[in-house]
Order: C-alpha cells, then structure tokens, then sequence
C-alpha cells in the first residue's frame, strides 16, 4: 500500500556501539533506499512538510525506504564531540543492519553526502547505487575566519584547488558567508535555514525546525568539522551507479560542487534541476523521483562486478631488527616475531581490520576506514614496547585490487613508501587520512612534502602525535566542543511541536500550509 500522509511511520531504534539511532522505515517498493541526511534533520518533524511527505510517497511506490537521524541530531543520542566520517558511515551500516536492508540504494543529501561517499566506497558490496543531492567533496570554507574575508580572496584560493570551472560566483560566496555566520551566531532563530530554504516564508516555523534538529553548540561542531572535509581522493574509487542531483540555484552548496562530483565519479550521471532550494523536496520533486526511480528500476546495463575498493593499508616494520636479532639469538628473537605476529592478529582484529600478510620483520594490515587503522597503530605500538621493541608504521587510504590472498593496486605502494620515510616510534600518514579523520582527537605534526619513489607528485606526510590533539590546536578545539542533544536547547513551544509531530501530524502540515500561503512570521 502507498505511504499515507496521515500515518506516520513508527520510530525505532538502532544500536551503534554506545549510542541509540532514530530511524523510521516505509515504502512498499522491491528497492531498499536509505536516505542519508543532513544535521538539520528529525524523523518526526520532516513530516509536518507536505512537500517532504509528497516526495517520500513517490519514492516509496518503488522502495522501501529508511530514514534515519545520525548521532548527536533529532531523535538520536546526543554525542560527546562530532563525529568522523569513519563513524558516519558506521552510523549508515548500523541502521540498515536493524531494518534488516541488505544491499541499499543511499541518497546522500547535503551535508550526508560525503559519509555516503565514504559507504560506497569501502563497502561496495552493500551499496547498489549511489544518489548525491546538493552535496560536495570539498568545502570552499576553510574555518570560521573565513566567514569574514574578502569572498574574492576566497574564491581565489578555490580557484587554486579546483579550477575554474567549479568555483561558484562571489555573490554566491558572500551569502554562503552570511549563512555560515547565521550558524555561528544565530542558529535557533531561524536565520540560518532561512538563508538555503526559500520555501519556508515563516521565520516560526524555521526557528522551530533549527531548534528541534539540533543544538546550537552541534550544529556549530558539525561546520566546524565541514570546513575540513575532503572526499576528492576517494570519488575515482566509488564502482557503484551514481546519479548526481543539483539546484542550478542551490544557495546552500553551489551547482559548481556538483558538477565536480559527477566529472570525478566514474560513469555518474548529472541531473542539473530548476529551482533556488537546497533540499530536494522543494526543487521539482516530481522529476527527483522519476530520475531516482529510472537509476534503480529502469532497464540499464548493470556494470561488471568489480575487485577493486576503497581500504586504508597499513603497513609495520620493526626497527632495527638485525640488530635485535644478533643480540638475541635465533631461537629468543623468532619467539619475539611469534609474538608480535600474535599482538597484530588480535589487535587488527579488534579494531575490524583484516591481516593480509606478513612482510617478513612486519605485517600489511587492511581497514573500512583510516580512524580504525590509526587507534590499532597506536595499540601496536604499545604491543611492540611492551617486548622491548620499537616499530615505525606507514597508512594511506586509496583504491585497492582486492585479490584472493593478497591486495594490489597504487595505494598499497604510497603506503609503503610513506613507512620508508618513518623513523623509530612513527605512525606516519598522508594528507589523504588526515582530511578522513576530522574530529576524531587524533593529533597531527606536519612532516613536510617528500617524493615517493615510483608515485607521481609531492605528498605531505604527517606523523600522529603520542598524546592527542594539542592545546589550542584546531582539532583539540573541535573535539573539545560541547555539542549537546536539541533537547536540552528546546523551547516548550518546541516540545509541544515535537508531540504534536508524532502523534497528530496532520495538524502541524495544516499550519505548515497556512504558514506558506500568509507568509506569518
């Protein structure tokens, strides 16, 4: 049976690890679709929107769909600190394990986009397709400073990073300006949705969305954290079917953004729509559904299966082990090796890592994602210490030929080249896991930009720091925020709205409608 508007769908909840996930599922067609949001996001608020409620019964004729609020937002637990995009993407796996979704279709939407990114590439094997609206790899923002310099100087730098042709307009960079001081300063007025929501005229109704979505201080965090992704190296990783949808006039994240996605994504497909919204529900949503439906349902040639994913390789070696050798004697040194042999197999598998070989004086490990790989590099190193041995550890994130016993492919060899430029004690990475580890505590000392023997280019190496981020630092900052539930941040207005939203929707699209057609404020 078709969705009806009147019913909203039951709220459940998802377990990953500690925290609890608010999802929702409904639809009755044959494709599971998870719909991957952004921070301004409530699972019982979206169906006061009757434009929003439209939308889902169209998607649902052919799918069944789960709708989910991450961490920290909505109905979900609040968290402690932002979120990485590693932890993101957890969120996506352990909400599609509770709904019982196998192999899913994912909408990334906004700010969802990049951790959709990040599932369809390291977990291919569940992702059937791939569907980005209003989404980008790269924030053209670099930090709060930012919010107040010149947009031309700003757009300058993009220039640099991205050429021409996908830098937005400076009138264009100066509202997103506006937009990013809004979530600053003012998030909770309404003032910050007001500037990527048209369609909303009601100032009330804004301010009631920002509030129940999330707090001031998380939604502050979760900017903080968007200024510093980069998802670029991993967009020719991704096998899967993807469809790229984007506003000619999104003031939330510029066309331009899109464009890039689907120029550096193999075989995506861009759907440019009319309209000046960010969210989808309000930009021709009749043809979001017909494009989104014509990828899932519609006759096309499925791609050839593929062996190739995106992993993060981290490679050991043991310093200075002839030394220890000749002072140990064959029969104690090849007890250490058993041992720290032993060390790697329970440490990688504690942190969901996979053991593909040893290298003789050490091992090739592989992860989903870079922030496993970096805390089991950190427990490895103590492990090592504690036999009277020191390690160095090279790990990068990139696409690798997965192969029966083995992997293949360039990112294998940047890994190792790196652990060639590490000295005793070091975990040495790229700038690649760096951008992926946003928010997650780790610290970072810049080691400068080396050649790799047999790579092209100069790449930035960063060695993780011992004890965390440092004082002061930006990420020592971010993870330091405090980023509250929207609960504790909830007016009794709001609260009276949240009731009102589960159990006699109807009402509030009533006065969503009327809100619309009066324009009050």
């Amino acid at each position: 049976m078709p969705i009806t508007l009147d019913a909203v769908a039951e709220t459940s909840y998802a377990s990953c690890g500690d925290l609890s996930l608010a999802y929702q599922v409904f639809g009755d067609g044959p494709v599971e679709l998870v719909w991957a949001g952004s921070f301004a996001s409530h699972v019982e608020l979206y169906w006061t929107m009757p434009e929003f409620g439209s939308l889902m019964e169209k998607l649902g004729t052919f799918a069944r769909i789960l709708l989910f609020d991450k961490a920290g937002v909505g109905l979900s637990d609040p968290v402690p600190r932002v979120r990485t995009l590693d932890e993101r993407a957890a969120e996506i796996e352990a909400v599609m394990d509770a709904a019982g979704f196998g192999k899913a279709a994912l909408i990334g939407v906004s700010e969802g986009g990049p951790a959709a990114i990040l599932f369809a590439a390291t977990r291919p094997e569940r992702t059937r397709a791939l569907i980005l609206t209003g989404t980008t790899s790269y924030s053209a923002t670099q930090g709060w400073d930012d919010l107040e310099c010149d947009p031309a100087e700003l757009r300058a730098r993009v220039v640099r990073e991205l050429g021409e042709d996908y830098v937005p307009s400076l009138e264009w960079i100066a509202r997103s300006q506006e937009f990013g001081r809004a979530i600053r300063s003012a998030w909770g007025s309404g003032a910050a949705l007001k500037c990527v929501i048209s369609s909303i005229r009601s100032m009330r109704q804004l301010g009631t969305l920002e509030r129940m979505c999330a707090s001031p201080a998380m939604a502050r965090a979760t900017a903080e954290a968007g200024f510093r992704i980069d998802v670029r190296p991993i967009l020719p990783t991704i096998t899967v079917p993807t469809l790229v949808l984007h506003a000619r006039d999104d003031p939330g994240v510029p066309v331009q953004s899109g464009r890039y996605l689907a120029d550096h994504i193999p075989g995506a497909r861009l759907v440019e729509l009319e309209g000046a919204d960010h969210a989808p529900w309000f930009t021709e949503p009749d043809r979001v559904a017909t494009e989104i439906e014509e990828l899932l349902t519609g006759s096309h040639t499925a791609p050839a299966q593929s062996h190739r994913a995106l992993r993060t390789v981290l490679f050991t070696d043991i310093v200075a082990s002839t030394e220890h050798a000749a002072a140990m004697g064959d029969e104690r040194w090849r007890a250490v090796l058993q041992r720290f042999g032993e060390i790697t197999a329970e440490l990688t598998e504690r942190f969901g890592g996979t053991v593909v070989k040893s290298t003789g004086d050490g091992h090739l490990t592989t992860f989903d994602g870079p922030t496993q790989a970096i805390r089991c590099a950190e427990a490895l190193r103590a492990g090592a210490e504690t036999l009277g041995i020191e390690i160095r550890i090279g790990i990068h994130t990139g696409e690798c030929e997965l192969l029966d016993c083995d992997i293949g492919g360039i990112a294998v060899h940047i890994a190792a080249r790196i652990l060639g430029h590490a000295e005793a004690g070091d975990i040495l990475v790229s700038c690649t896991v760096r951008d992926l580890v946003v928010g997650s505590g780790t610290g970072f000392e810049d080691r400068g930009s080396v050649e790799l023997r047999g790579v092209p280019g100069a790449w930035q190496l960063l060695a993780v720091e011992r004890h965390g981020a440092r004082a002061g630092s930006a990420e020592a900052q971010l993870v330091s925020m405090p980023t509250p539930g929207p609960r504790s941040t909830m007016r009794r207005s709001d609260r009276a709205v949240a009731v009102m939203a589960k159990r006699t929707p109807w009402i509030l699209r009533g006065m969503a409608r009327f809100s619309a057609a009066t324009g009050r404020r």
